[in-house]
């Protein structure tokens, strides 16, 4: 009877420290995300640069409107791919070509430019879709940081697991590992910091492949503001007709 007492107390304490530990690493990404994107509801105006080694070999435009509830719609602003549409709703996804009348179904890994993903683009939140644990703790670059080991908790993520690097002085995300399904690392991802509208924020991620040598994308996000568009704009059937070229 004690030994049973015993082993449920000690069950008891498990869990608890798993909540506990579960509740810490939620917060720790949504400290993440706030320098990601301070902001639940706005428009993102995002530049996309693939490079073939050290040389650039092209760049693409995007404005990215965002809505809670894992919402995006991005607008490509290329002269060349002007008039095609992005939708991501939840764990599904949509592109509208300008010439046809039917949503094509795509997946959050499908390429929009060079090593940047529809998922890449659309999504920028950490704390809704992962969880896990502080795994450790690690120096990059020359700064401390938290090591987290995070696992998806929705079937339509862009990785099914990541390492994140957080800066242990303000959490601010350093590096990500981005693992595929085989858990084979598929990209490297690096956060530089700046400025935007007065505020200390990621500016730049860059995607280095790991399964394509010489290979990389930045992706600089070049404004962040309030702006964004009615719910209607966020079905497909409707969007598929409305015309967001200006």
């Amino acid at each position: 009877m004690f030994d049973r007492i015993a082993m449920l107390a000690l069950l008891s304490l498990s869990l608890g420290a798993m909540a506990a530990d579960e509740g810490k690493v939620k917060a720790l990404l949504k400290q993440a995300d706030d320098f990601r994107l301070a902001i639940a509801s706005g428009r993102v105006e995002t530049e996309v640069r693939s490079f073939k080694g050290d040389a650039l070999d092209k760049t693409r435009l995007y404005a990215v409107y965002l809505k809670p509830g894992r919402r995006s719609l991005v607008l490509f602003r290329t002269a060349s791919e002007r008039g095609q549409k992005m939708l991501m709703l939840g764990d599904d996804y949509w592109l509208m070509m300008p010439s046809s009348q039917r949503p094509l179904r795509i997946t959050a890994m499908q390429k929009l430019l060079g090593e940047a993903s529809t998922g890449d683009i659309a999504t920028m939140t950490w704390s809704d879709d992962y969880d896990g644990a502080v795994s450790g703790e690690d120096v990059i670059d020359g700064l401390p940081c938290l090591k987290l080991d995070l696992l998806g908790q929705r079937k339509g993520v862009s990785y099914p697991r990541i390492v994140l690097y957080l800066a242990k002085k303000d959490r601010h995300p350093v590096q990500a590992e981005l693992y595929v399904a085989s858990d084979k690392l598929a990209k490297l991802a690096r956060f530089s910091m700046g400025e935007i509208d007065g505020r200390r924020q990621v500016t730049v991620m860059t995607l280095i492949d790991h399964l394509q040598k010489e290979r990389s994308t930045e992706v600089h996000y070049l404004s962040r503001t309030g702006k964004t568009l009615s719910d209607d704009y966020f079905n497909p059937a409707f969007l598929v007709r409305a015309d967001l070229t200006q």
